[in-house]
């Protein structure tokens, strides 16, 4: 599981939030949500930022300071 995905999770579960009653509240369909909760790996991030922004959060951009991590 990845970190995104264990975020989500956690975030949800905080909230006592469903995954039904997530997916609802982000306007994105249970599927994403169920999918975005396992670590799907190919995800639209649109769509994460809408569920991440009821948590207060969004997926952004950081500098790498090492460019041997690109590779």
């Amino acid at each position: 599981m990845t970190q995104l995905a264990k975020y989500i999770k956690e975030m949800r579960k905080q909230f006592g939030l469903t995954q039904v009653e997530l997916s609802q509240k982000s306007g994105v369909g249970l599927r994403f949500v169920r999918e975005l909760e396992q670590g799907k790996a190919t995800l639209r991030l649109d769509k994460v930022n809408q569920v991440l922004a009821l948590f207060g959060a969004a997926m952004t951009p950081i500098k790498i300071n090492d460019a041997s991590e690109m590779a």
